[in-house]
């Protein structure tokens, strides 16, 4: 059986996000994965990215205990699935700290000659499920930073088969229709993934 990772970053149990987290680990597991559920903020993952761990940050070979269960499991899965709101054209901080602490060099990627070559190509799949506040038109007004960092950087470290960037702009004025529409499509992407 294939493992996924689904990493997840919303505090609030009551939100649309963790109903789209609910429908991906529902339907990865109906599908056949081994899903390993992670959710960073029941976790208690600590985002901040130490002084000694940037000091460390390129050798390879330094203490990453603090990380190291979280590198463990993603280096266990074969896909990846990011579920999360964009807040002011960005990750929750949680995220992003997932990220800064956890995709270091020597795990997510090596590198040679000063440039940086994909270290996480077991990871086959890559998805991120996501809600805007804004349009998609501000969105991209804004440069759109999360879209270009998971289909850009993460893409790049993983060059997985097969890609999904699923997101539901202008969440501030989205109904119930609106919103089941993105939990069903949601559903059929990740029985497909």
């Amino acid at each position: 059986m294939s493992r996924a990772l689904v990493l997840f970053a919303h505090p609030c149990p009551e939100s649309f996000s963790a109903a789209l987290h609910g429908q991906v680990v529902g339907k990865l597991a109906e599908a056949g994965w081994d899903v390993d559920d992670c959710d960073l903020n029941a976790e208690g993952f600590s985002p901040v990215l130490t002084e000694a761990e940037r000091r460390d940050y390129h050798e390879t070979g330094s203490d990453r205990s603090a990380v190291q269960p979280y590198i463990d499991r993603l280096m266990a899965a074969e896909a990846l699935v990011m579920v999360f709101p964009v807040w002011n054209f960005g990750y929750p901080a949680i995220l992003k700290g997932f990220l800064d602490r956890v995709f270091l060099p020597g795990v997510s990627f090596r590198l040679e000659n000063g440039k940086v070559k994909p270290n996480l190509t077991h990871i086959r799949r890559l998805a991120a499920v996501t809600t805007y506040g804004g349009t998609r038109w501000r969105a991209i007004g804004a440069g759109d930073p999360p879209r270009k960092c998971v289909t850009r950087a993460v893409w790049h470290v993983t060059r997985p088969e097969k890609m999904r960037y699923l997101a539901l702009y202008d969440m501030n004025r989205a109904d119930d229709a609106k919103r089941g529409q993105f939990l069903q499509r949601v559903g059929r992407e990740m029985e497909t993934l």
